[in-house]
């Protein structure tokens, strides 16, 4: 009994540990959003720069957690919940890492368009839709933490709205490059700006997803909710 207490334990202390990298991970993540659609908006290139730089700090915990991960799965034989548990902490590191990208990805085209003139007010439009985005992460990661699966099916839901901002902003794009083809150039970058933040939101969704897995052993009955009439894409 003394050990089984002993064995318990030591996989709580492991999950701590895990889970904690998750949260720092996560942290830097919503940054990383924040500071992209901020450089956007003000084109502070040397901002943009920092959200690069940062990327290498997101990735390195992914594969921190994966590596622990798979220690905890390869020395505590973990059965049931407990590995569901791992199971959804590698995805839901996943998933961070490829939001992360997008905020990275957001950046690099920061630095082009700093040099073009700006097209209306689609990049105070972009931070509206980064910040609905920052939040949907954010209360991912507290569904998660909370094992919320009510908070994770309202992020679902959710998703939804991010969709409708990029619809709109996808048709006003449309429109400037109509317009004045001076625009094209600009246009499309902002395009590739925004499908990138409708994208962090599906993989809000899929964190939240999975917290409602880990909650009830049941992945969500109903199709996911998707606005996006712009294009059929694999979702991640």
């Amino acid at each position: 009994m003394e050990k089984q207490n002993h064995i318990v334990s030591a996989f709580d202390r492991d999950l701590e540990k895990i889970q904690a990298q998750i949260m720092k991970m996560g942290g830097l993540v919503e940054d990383a959003i924040r500071q992209a659609a901020t450089s956007l908006e003000t084109r502070d290139e040397d901002l943009a720069e920092k959200v690069r730089a940062a990327d290498k700090q997101i990735d390195v915990l992914e594969a921190q957690i994966n590596e622990n991960a798979a220690r905890v799965i390869a020395l505590r034989a973990p059965a049931a919940i407990d590995l569901r548990m791992i199971l959804s902490v590698m995805k839901i590191s996943a998933n961070l890492e490829r939001i992360g990208d997008y905020a990275k990805n957001m950046a690099k085209r920061t630095s082009v368009l700093s040099k073009m003139p700006p097209v209306s007010d689609s990049t105070g439009a972009i931070r509206r839709m980064a910040r609905l985005a920052e939040e949907m992460l954010k209360d991912a990661l507290d569904a998660y933490i909370r094992r919320d699966a009510t908070l994770a099916a309202e992020i679902i839901a959710r998703d939804e709205d991010l969709d409708q901002m990029y619809n709109a902003l996808f048709r006003e794009f449309l429109t400037y490059m109509m317009e004045d083809p001076r625009n094209i150039t600009a246009c499309m970058h902002l395009h590739f700006i925004a499908k990138n933040v409708e994208r962090m939101g599906d993989h809000c969704t899929s964190m939240a997803e999975q917290v409602i897995y880990l909650v009830t052993g049941a992945h969500p009955d109903e199709a996911r909710p998707k606005a996006d009439d712009t294009s059929v894409s694999t979702r991640g």
